[in-house]
């Protein structure tokens, strides 16, 4: 036979890959899976399942016990993140679980928040439902870094990925950044975006490459996240790629107070949302930027762009997941360092960050860290 903790343990996987699907798409909400399953005569049986809504519309368990209908009644539900206890935009998923008359109730992890964890695991248990907290909290943590950070700390999970050549650079003088990863690589990079909320370049960024910081990927273009420009004087053309897709893909620009009112209206104007931000004399600090997107609901930024921009968030101490690909290029003596003011070397062997991963892209390779006890 097999055992409760087995059962509760397969689920809960099942769970989290279905939360996956959500990344990069419920802000400022986390993603959320449920899974209702019943004992039946030949074992465990789904009869619902669901994952949080867009902002204002159903969460999770929500979607799931529609789904089960009555046979949600004395089933277990597997939820990846503790159901919330208090009223929003909707009605507390803790309540709907007990209307519902689930038996059991299986949490990935406790609701972060001070003011709200084990509320909602509380209403349940005073209701009489069996719970058991904790089931691959481990494995499911890394779902909920971005809503952790902005619940506790104000500023959104930052991802920061670099593509440098062979000798350790990003482009070459005069030409500025060179094509170094490969399809495959390329293909992975734009996963990436489709699973967070936003992506950050800076001015010089876009300024000279005039990218589209889209998803490309077939099917996912509607997964491409917001696109935040850090330009500190309002530069950005109105005819660069960025600002003629803002109606299909949202623009953000962040700038300071001083930016020219003109170059700030004429952005307005284009559909661009223009948030200004206190300044320095040449750039603006990565902890106001993050607090700034925090405020507006963003759990998880991308950074991809610039050796300085990305340079300033490490040495902001503000890099909770870094991403390396190294590319089979070879660009030599007239190489744009990867880094303003860091050597890479220095970033892989700083015991801030553990290395989870490494492998190859066809024959590009990456090195994957993340902060230690993230």
């Amino acid at each position: 036979m097999i055992s409760e903790n087995t059962i509760d343990m397969r689920f809960m996987a099942a769970a989290e890959r279905l939360a996956r699907r959500g990344l990069g798409r419920v802000w400022p909400n986390p993603s959320v899976a449920a899974l209702i399953v019943r004992q039946g005569e030949n074992g465990s049986v789904l009869v619902g399942r669901g994952v949080t809504s867009r902002p204002g519309m159903a969460h999770a368990e929500v979607n799931a016990l529609r789904q089960a209908g009555d046979l949600a009644k004395d089933a277990t539900c597997y939820v990846t993140l503790e159901p919330c206890s208090h009223y929003g935009r909707t009605p507390p998923c803790s309540l709907a679980l007990i209307e519902a008359g689930v038996g059991r109730v299986v949490v990935g992890m406790l609701d972060p928040n001070p003011r709200v964890a084990s509320r909602g695991v509380g209403m349940l248990r005073d209701a009489g439902i069996d719970v058991t907290v904790g089931v691959r909290e481990r494995e499911i943590k890394p779902l909920y870094h971005g809503f952790t950070l902005r619940q506790l700390k104000q500023r959104p999970h930052v991802f920061l990925k670099l593509a440098v050549s062979r000798d350790g650079y990003i482009g070459r003088t005069g030409e500025g950044q060179v094509k170094i990863s490969g399809p495959l690589s390329m293909r992975k990079v734009h996963g990436f975006r489709a699973e967070h909320d936003a992506i950050l370049v800076g001015s010089g960024t876009a300024l000279a490459d005039d990218p589209q910081l889209t998803c490309r990927l077939p099917g996912l273009h509607e997964r491409s996240p917001v696109r935040v420009i850090v330009d500190r004087c309002a530069r950005l053309p109105v005819e660069s790629k960025l600002v003629r897709t803002c109606v299909d893909v949202p623009v953000w620009l962040v700038c300071g107070n001083d930016a020219d009112p003109e170059n700030v209206e004429v952005l307005v104007a284009a559909g661009v949302n223009v948030i200004r931000v206190p300044a320095g004399d040449c750039s603006i600090a990565p902890a106001v930027i993050l607090s700034a997107l925090a405020t507006r609901g963003i759990t998880s930024v991308m950074v991809e762009g610039g050796a300085r921009m990305a340079s300033s968030f490490l040495e902001a101490d503000l890099v909770d997941d870094l991403c390396v690909v190294t590319g089979d290029l070879e660009i030599g003596d007239e190489g744009i360092p990867a880094l303003h003011g860091l050597a890479l070397a220095d970033v892989f062997s700083d015991p801030k960050f553990d290395r989870m991963d490494a492998g190859s892209f066809d024959t590009d390779r990456y090195i994957y860290l993340r902060r230690r006890g993230a």
